[in-house]
């Protein structure tokens, strides 16, 4: 048995104490009754107490926190509700505080969030531009360790399962935002809904920076996985959640790992960072160190994926290729993309992706035959790496309107081909 979570939750408790007096010795060197918080030492022993309280703790699941949006010109309120729920994930819906008449209803969104180590949160931004415009859903994934034996497996197939049950859930007219990992459950899932008759099937599915073939430009991600293969994965990464957890004894792929991974690929960027927010706090730039705080706050809150999962995913995307050289099954049956011959697909990629390279993420349109190509569209953007592809400036001003704008287009599209063939369906004869 692999002991990695049993040291890393021995050195958190063993850490506790000191964290909670470097807590307290922030406070009280900020107090202004504290005739030492005058000293000219006392900010910088002040910020390395917070720096070091930070790099041991343990990051909490952050909120989304949507208070409001604007929705044509006018400030609306947002609240959140769950419409869907299972041991391994919830659906959150964002209510939006107003009435609109029939006419006016705004097509439906699932933004099926990346189970890859991060929260939901992480997409707050992805949320938050299309929330004006659409009625949107997101995926809300369980920590593993959260999760009793009890609940049973989660693999790849329960993900697919999972899946097709909320698109159908969800009920018709569902458009579908995949955001990096989950593009190939998602093509997959739609591919055997079409296959199997499911109904209804998604109008649309906008897959963004996705390793749908990662022969494709590969980046060090792909290159590691294929290097060592998943035997190498099964014995080094997997281990077993300690007790004390609801999720206790479960074999997990621990989520410290996978940040361990995602800090040491831009580390010199990260060293940087806080190196800025330790001038930053001794200077008393308080907004830049607010930034910092919100940025790590929820870059550092990480959960566990079960063992199954994440081995399963390994080994058919990056390692056998399995979806785009027609190997893949979802319990027991091949996965045929061929399939697909009515849900819209718009792909979506970044020029600097260093996580799923340019072209990966294309390739769905390539493996996609059947699919008219009316109902296929692509969007390289110029200058963002993989976070920039569904978060930041150029999303919100350029990614989301196009996003947007496919959405409007198929759903014309759909309208259009619907009335055409109630216009030309002949009509029943006269006795």
């Amino acid at each position: 048995m692999h002991l990695s979570y049993y040291w890393y939750e021995a050195a958190r408790i063993m850490t506790a104490p000191a964290r909670v007096v470097a807590d307290m010795a922030k406070h009280s060197l900020q107090n202004p009754a504290n005739p030492l918080a005058y000293a000219p030492y006392a900010r910088s022993l002040a910020a390395a107490c917070e720096m070091f309280e930070r790099a041991t703790r343990r990051y909490a699941k952050p909120a989304f926190g949507f208070t409001g949006t604007i929705v044509d010109g006018a400030t609306v309120p947002v609240s959140e509700r769950v419409v869907w729920d299972r041991p391994f994930c919830r659906v959150i819906t964002f209510d939006r505080g107003f009435v609109r008449g029939p006419a006016e209803v705004q097509p439906k969104l699932l933004i099926v969030a990346p189970m890859s180590g991060h929260y939901a949160t992480l997409l707050r931004g992805t949320v938050e531009a299309m929330l004006p415009s659409h009625q949107v859903f997101i995926t809300d994934w369980a920590d593993a360790r959260m999760v009793p034996l009890g609940a049973g497996r989660f693999d790849l197939d329960t993900y697919i399962d999972y899946l097709i049950d909320i698109f159908r859930e969800l009920g018709p007219d569902l458009h579908v935002m995949a955001v990096c990992q989950p593009a190939v459950p998602v093509l997959a899932a739609i591919a055997v809904m079409e296959a199997q008759g499911y109904s209804p099937v998604p109008v649309s599915m906008t897959l963004m920076g996705g390793p749908i073939d990662t022969r494709r430009s590969p980046t060090a991600v792909n290159c590691l996985a294929q290097e060592r293969g998943t035997a190498w994965f099964e014995r080094h990464c997997i281990s077993t959640v300690p007790a004390g957890y609801p999720g206790a004894w479960r074999s997990v792929y621990p989520g410290f790992f996978q940040l361990s991974g995602f800090m040491a690929m831009n580390l010199d960027r990260h060293v940087d960072a806080h190196s800025d927010m330790f001038d930053h706090l001794v200077k008393g730039d308080g907004d830049s160190a607010e930034k910092h705080r919100d940025f790590y706050d929820e870059y550092l809150a990480v959960m566990d994926l079960t063992a199954e999962f994440y081995l399963q995913t390994v080994k058919t995307v990056f390692v056998d290729h399995a979806l785009p050289m027609g190997t893949m099954v979802h319990r027991g049956a091949r996965i045929d993309l061929g399939a697909i011959r009515t849900c819209a697909i718009l792909a979506v990629e970044g020029e600097n992706d260093d996580i799923s390279g340019v072209g990966q993420t294309l390739a769905a349109l390539e493996l996609t035959p059947n699919l008219p190509v009316e109902r296929k569209a692509y969007h390289l953007q110029t200058g963002v790496g993989h976070y920039g592809v569904f978060n930041g400036s150029r999303y919100r001003t350029i990614i989301a309107p196009r996003i947007a704008a496919f959405i409007r287009e198929i759903q014309g599209l759909r309208e259009t081909q619907a009335f055409s063939a109630i216009a030309h369906k002949p009509e029943a004869p006269v006795n």
